[in-house]
């Protein structure tokens, strides 16, 4: 045979231009990755047209005859010069040009010139046209204009994704993978989908292009609404597979659940009830469970999860509880030390804390009693999955505001679960993968838990419990600060305790917003007398950690914060929520925050203070987001109106991945497609599993395991 050929050396291989890293650096490496970088708009060079017949804002291409060109210096130098078409003139401007383009436009010259017409009472004009000798060929198709950067010009991108489409289009790579009896309604072949969409004829209706309801759009939505589902069904089916520890629920009388149940100073709502049960059943299986427990803010998820952790426990096993931040984790320290402790002190166990700015003898002895397995119940940050920490035999693993962790750490927590040393609790067998409960306070809008999170089993608690006060939401201009304090002496005076909630820290020469520090400062001077506090996120640990205190404590009458107290606090005494610039806030974060009142008896309101800016006025979102505020505090409405706001990719933030799973479905807008797809994916994986796996692998290549995390 004959010899490989040498590699070339460092110094044979030529660097990579501009263009060549903007295309690495948008994932545009292979041939299907260019097929699939679609057009977001186009440009119809098939036609021309002319001055007279066009309107302002017109994208128009014509051919006239140069009248006068000549580079001029006011406003700034620019080369201007005046054409015409024999209908009517046009002033052409460039800010930046060549001596070519000069000549190219030699007075008495015939141009062909593309561009946006702006119209005014000094007549047309049109800035940076295109250029080309009148006479040339009229394009066959429309020209696609893509999604780019400022290093990756137009003209290379689209000589780049037509060589990748050429090849992939010739490969097998877009062979057809569902069954023709399968295929969507009215559908078109897959590879005249990609062509056309690349290359459309003249004749079609742009607005069925830009609105993608045109059939070839409708073709591709299909495949990528299939790809996820693929891959979120493929990751259920392969769950099933593994092994899990099998968490009986205990009938003892002494047991850890039991005890729990007859400490609890209340009784669960019946939706808490049947979620429980839900989660109970699971974790009694050898396989992991992998479910998501959501429900509004207030409706009692931690004592859900606290139950499931006595049942963990009392199986023999350990429960770990994951929280974004150490104040939430905090909160969920003191409620499950203040639930369990009692139950598990004489049984010889005890609640481990675990963060990332622990001392290092505390963080040790911590250490020690989770890998002894003293440590039943482990409660804190990411810290709980770092590589120092060594469970002796973790049976469940929750995730608090799943979704304020990135899938790459989602990832590393699942991999560390079903390390070989969680075995069974006698030591023994396989390594097993522990069960996962996952909580978000931010209810999934029912398309997007079909879509994004098919592959979870979803249990929502769905009623606040009893005693719960209604909050009154009000919208008050900055402008009427002073009776907003007005309101805070007299809450203080019914001893209540209040938050204020600013946007931003220090000061910003970029936003002018009112900041902590100096509202802080204001309120301090407004309310002499009262213990006012300060919480941001750039405090020391310890010193957060005391703030909170007081306040919780109820020394602290007033505590000034930023969005850190978001989530997990819990003071049933606060019964006066002020969000600052609440037009700033995104319409989930200001529900959470005015969840964090209304959680004792006292009746409650939340002042939401915004600022018209200098313009006078709220932009559209800003005031869909304060209206839907004022006008419903049910966090499933909330979150439906947030999608309706926000769109899917950045209402889930792409599963937090910060790469988005669907760049051209949406699965509210394409409700149809989406359900075609659920029904398709478990029967492609049954009857056709290589079919399957080479649709995953085209569509979402190495980002499958994005969707399992």
């Amino acid at each position: 045979m004959p010899a490989d050929p040498p590699s070339p050396s460092a110094s044979e291989r030529k660097p990579l231009s501009m263009p060549q890293k903007a295309l690495r650096k948008m994932g545009l490496l292979r041939p299907v990755d260019m097929a699939l970088h679609l057009p977001m708009r186009y440009e119809d060079e098939t036609r021309l047209g002319k001055l007279g017949a066009a309107r302002d804002g017109d994208a128009l291409q014509f051919e006239a005859v140069v009248q006068s060109c000549q580079v001029v210096f006011k406003p700034r130098r620019q080369l201007q010069a005046v054409v015409s078409d024999g209908t009517d003139m046009c002033t052409l401007r460039f800010f930046n040009f060549h001596p070519n383009m000069q000549k190219a436009l030699k007075v008495g010259r015939k141009v062909r010139l593309r561009g946006e017409l702006r119209g005014s009472f000094m007549g047309y004009s049109m800035m940076h046209p295109t250029v080309q000798p009148a006479g040339a060929p009229l394009a066959a198709a429309l020209t696609p204009v893509y999604p780019s950067t400022a290093d990756l010009p137009q003209a290379y991108l689209r000589k780049a994704v037509q060589g990748g489409l050429a090849r992939a289009l010739q490969s097998d790579v877009f062979a057809e993978t569902v069954p023709r009896d399968h295929l969507p309604p009215h559908s078109w072949a897959l590879r005249e989908s990609l062509q056309f969409l690349h290359h459309p004829s003249p004749d079609v209706s742009l607005a069925e292009l830009e609105d993608r309801s045109h059939p070839a759009w409708q073709r591709l939505k299909a495949e990528e609404l299939l790809a996820q589902q693929l891959s979120q069904w493929q990751a259920k089916h392969d769950r099933q597979l593994l092994n899990a520890p099998v968490l009986t629920q205990s009938t003892r009388a002494d047991g850890v659940l039991a005890q729990l149940l007859a400490l609890l100073p209340f009784k669960l709502t019946g939706a808490q009830q049947r979620v429980v049960n839900e989660i109970a059943a699971d974790v009694a299986r050898a396989v992991p469970m992998h479910r998501l427990l959501q429900g509004d803010v207030g409706s009692g998820k931690t004592v859900v999860a606290a139950l499931a952790a006595a049942q963990c426990i009392d199986a023999g096993w350990q429960c770990a509880l994951m929280a974004p931040t150490e104040i939430l984790a905090e909160q969920h320290f003191a409620k499950l030390v203040g639930w369990l402790a009692p139950v598990l002190q004489p049984l010889g166990l005890q609640v481990a804390w675990l963060t990332g700015s622990q001392k290092k003898k505390e963080r040790d002895t911590m250490l020690a009693l989770v890998a002894s397995g003293e440590a039943a119940l482990v409660v804190g940050t990411h810290a709980v999955i770092q590589d120092k920490v060594h469970f002796k035999v973790l049976g469940l693993a929750i995730i608090d505001e799943q979704h304020r962790f990135g899938v790459a750490q989602r990832l590393a927590l699942r991999q560390k679960l079903s390390d070989a040393d969680s075995l069974g609790a006698q030591g023994a067998g396989a390594a097993q993968e522990p069960h996962l409960l996952m909580m978000s306070a931010t209810p999934i809008p029912r398309t997007l838990a079909m879509s994004y999170y098919a592959d979870l089993d979803v249990s929502t608690i769905d009623e606040l419990p009893l005693g719960r006060t209604p909050i009154v939401t009000k919208l008050v201009a900055e402008t009427r600060r002073d009776e907003v304090i007005e309101r805070i002496r007299a809450q203080l005076q019914e001893d209540r305790q209040i938050y204020w909630v600013c946007p931003l820290i220090g000061e910003s020469e970029a936003l002018d917003l009112r900041n902590a520090t100096d509202t802080h400062q204001d309120l301090c001077d407004a309310l002499p007398g009262v213990m006012v506090g300060l919480l941001h996120s750039r405090m020391p640990q310890a010193e957060k950690k005391a703030v909170m205190s007081l306040f919780v404590q109820g020394q602290m009458g007033v505590l000034v914060s930023t969005t850190v107290i978001e989530v997990g606090v819990d003071v049933a005494n606060a019964s006066l929520m002020v969000i600052e610039h609440a037009e700033r806030f995104g319409l989930s974060q200001l529900h959470q925050l005015r969840g964090r009142v209304g959680r004792g008896a006292a009746a409650s309101a939340c002042v939401l203070l915004y600022s018209l800016g200098e313009h006078g006025r709220l932009s559209d979102t800003a005031r869909s987001r304060l209206r839907a505020m004022a006008e419903t505090g049910d966090g499933f409405e909330i979150a439906r109106r947030d999608l309706e706001i926000r769109g899917p990719g950045e209402f889930l933030g792409s599963r937090q991945s910060g790469a988005a799973m669907l760049r051209f479905a949406d699965p509210t807008a394409d409700g149809e497609l989406l359900q075609w797809a659920r029904q398709i994916a478990p029967l492609l994986l049954d009857q056709y599993p290589q079919n399957a796996a080479r649709h995953v692998e085209r569509w979402l290549g190495g980002k499958s395991d994005f969707l399992k995390a």
